[in-house]
């Protein structure tokens, strides 16, 4: 079973791989050789999708032939991918800015302007050590303040950043925070399910099963495995038989 801390770290170790896919052409079976993409390939013969997709390359390319399109063009993007990283990264953004305003403690305060002035009546060495003391818990507060463990409501607000220091608080790991309640743990696990499951669809790496509607010679059902790194499989439920993208392996 999936834990809130694997779907924080799926967002965080993937989030570079959605960068890439945004700017890269479409290829079925990346990133896991999932099973849509290989459904994907089995309905290729669909004449009809078949000429729409030669007629839309056509038109892709008399409008790159097209004087009238000067300038450097941008790189063709996958939308769907660019949404999934816009609303994954909101989403994060937002359960940990008010996870932090209820759990994260104020930065220490710093020596006021009142506190260091310097008593008349005080020696030498008192005076010596008050002044280290001042300096002491100046340099603490500073500490407090940049500490890298404190979430910060500007700067680097990203969903792999996000995702990581959710998952210190789900962790318990020390930092400028109090443990998080059982409440809070269900609204991070609620916010990270649903991005994992986000990044897997748009990255394709998800398990998945199907079963498809034409049927086995035997007249047997054929289901379809893919995903999580494997290479999608068929299975005829009927004779045992096998078939991978290569053929069938087993009878």
């Amino acid at each position: 079973m999936n834990t809130t801390a694997t779907h924080l770290r799926t967002v965080a170790l993937h989030w570079t791989d959605l960068h890439e896919a945004a700017s890269a052409p479409t290829q079925y079976g990346a990133f896991g050789l999932g099973l849509r993409g290989y459904l994907a390939r089995l309905d290729q013969a669909d004449a009809e999708q078949l000429e729409y997709e030669r007629h839309q390359a056509a038109h892709l390319r008399a409008q790159e032939r097209d004087p009238l399109q000067i300038g450097e063009r941008p790189v063709p993007v996958r939308l769907h991918i660019l949404d999934t990283m816009r609303l994954v990264e909101a989403a994060l953004v937002q359960c940990a800015d008010d996870i932090a305003h209820h759990v994260q403690r104020a930065p220490i305060a710093g020596p006021t302007a009142r506190r260091t002035a310097t008593h008349p009546y005080l020696t030498q060495r008192e005076a010596d050590i008050a002044a280290a003391d001042r300096a002491r818990r100046a340099e603490l507060a500073h500490a407090d303040l940049v500490d890298p463990r404190r979430w910060r409501y500007t700067g680097r607000r990203t969903a792999p950043h996000a995702a990581l220091w959710l998952l210190a608080r789900i962790k318990r790991a020390p930092g400028p925070c109090r443990p998080i309640t059982e409440q809070e743990e269900q609204r991070i696990g609620n916010v990270a399910a649903g991005a994992a499951a986000r990044v897997e669809r748009a990255l394709d790496i998800a398990a998945q099963q199907r079963t498809l509607e034409q049927r086995c010679g035997c007249g047997g059902q054929i289901d379809v495995h893919g995903g999580e790194g494997r290479v999608p499989v068929a299975h005829c439920t009927g004779c045992g038989r096998i078939w991978t993208e290569g053929g069938m392996i087993a009878a």
